[in-house]
């Protein structure tokens, strides 16, 4: 597999005086646990809900609470740490952002550690902000956001839930796998590119109902649509998620609709599909159903010895795509490049992604893949073994190349 990007980086986490701070032992041990080399800054606020010593710890690096050192006899020393420390970093993230920090920042203040190193900075800026529900949605403070992602920076939009005052809304920072996974994006060069694309992606297999409690079903564990889904969304796209039976989880801001059968599949692409600009269809939607369906267990004693079988109907190449970029998927184990091409051509794709069974490392309920991508014009990006996500990734890039031209 190819090298994870987060690995040998040089991250700077940010702590502000929010509740929130007591999720930033998690990122730090991800990012730790990903090889990556973290620094903490935290503002003086930060240390009243989590200690600098629990920080520097799970870092092994020591934090940074105030812009000159508390024994003035060291002053010299250190007088330029905040330019030393903006070279040294590759990303900088701030988690949680209070919107006093954030205020801050687009205003260009410096009157703490944490806002004296922004500046400095040579890396990108990633922005989780947090706050209670009325303080997030403020007109200021979202002016402010405006303000920090015309700036250049990242902005990841605040999750809704409960809140520690106790009302429910937007303003919680997200957990720590959403933040993890724009930490990659970023690392990765890709930023909000596909803002004001709408994307339908389908995820996972259909079961295909013999009884009330027998099925016929596949091994896809939708984890390359759930990325596909994940990447889209953290590039700025408005996503439409159709999955079939998965473990895999959304993150919040994903629109997911649950499905079952093909047949559901079909009917819930068909009624998504005028409201988005693309579709990907990555799920392992089923060939064959059972023809007719016992709406009673089958007993053993029953003898069942077999099932007859009708074709399910090819989605893709049954809906109306017209005016919309359309993306397939084709797993093979022989022949991969001609009956990819060959699907490519009879569905009337934009571009089709090959996986192949061969290559170890890559196919179903793995975090890797190995993949092809063919476009109609003949073009073929064969790709090494990568992470799903980053797999998802090139897709979205060849998709917005092709939705560009």
């Amino acid at each position: 597999m190819s090298d994870d990007i987060i690995a040998g980086k040089k991250i700077i986490l940010g702590v502000t005086g929010c509740i929130a701070a007591y999720k930033t032992p998690n990122i730090i041990r991800e990012l730790i646990k990903r090889k990556a080399e973290v620094r903490v800054v935290m503002t003086p606020s930060a240390t009243e809900f989590i200690t600098p010593l629990t920080l520097s710890t799970l870092s092994k690096n020591e934090v940074i609470v105030n812009i000159f050192p508390v024994n003035k006899r060291e002053g010299t020393a250190l007088s330029t740490w905040h330019i030393e420390t903006a070279l040294w970093a590759d990303l900088m993230i701030i988690a949680p952002c209070t919107i006093n920090t954030a205020a801050k920042i687009a205003h260009g203040f410096a009157d703490n550690a944490l806002t004296t190193l922004v500046p400095a900075l040579r890396c990108p800026l990633l922005i989780s902000p947090a706050a209670d529900v009325d303080m997030y949605n403020s007109k200021i403070n979202q002016n402010n956001l405006h303000i920090l992602e015309d700036s250049g920076y990242y902005v990841l939009s605040s999750d809704e839930g409960e809140l520690a005052s106790g009302l429910k809304g937007k303003g919680r920072m997200p957990e720590y796998d959403k933040i993890i996974d724009s930490i990659e994006l970023i690392l990765s060069g890709y930023k909000k590119d596909l803002a004001g694309k709408k994307i339908l992606v389908t995820a996972g297999p259909t079961y295909e109902d013999i009884d009330p409690v027998r099925f016929i079903g596949n091994r896809s564990s939708g984890k390359m649509g759930y990325d596909i889904a994940k990447a889209a969304y953290l590039r700025g796209a408005d996503v439409m998620l159709i999955s079939g039976p998965s473990h895999e989880t959304a993150y919040q801001g994903i629109n997911l609709l649950k499905i079952r059968s093909a047949e559901e599949m079909k009917k819930s692409v068909g009624q998504q599909l005028p409201h988005n600009d693309v579709l990907i269809m990555s799920a392992a939607v089923a060939d064959y159903k059972p023809s007719s369906p016992s709406n009673k267990k089958i007993k053993k004693e029953d003898k069942l010895s077999m099932i007859e079988l009708a074709e399910t109907e090819d989605i893709l190449a049954s809906i109306d795509k017209r005016g919309k970029i359309t993306a397939g998927f084709a797993l093979e184990t022989n022949d991969e490049l001609k009956n990819a091409s060959q699907k490519l051509r009879k569905k009337n794709l934009d571009l089709i992604i090959l996986n192949s069974l061969k290559d170890q490392g890559s196919g179903f309920e793995l975090d890797t893949n190995k993949i092809t991508i063919i476009r109609k014009s003949g073009k073929q990006i064969e790709l090494p073994l990568m992470s799903k996500f980053q797999a998802a990734n090139r897709i979205l890039s060849e998709i917005l190349e092709i939705s560009n031209s």
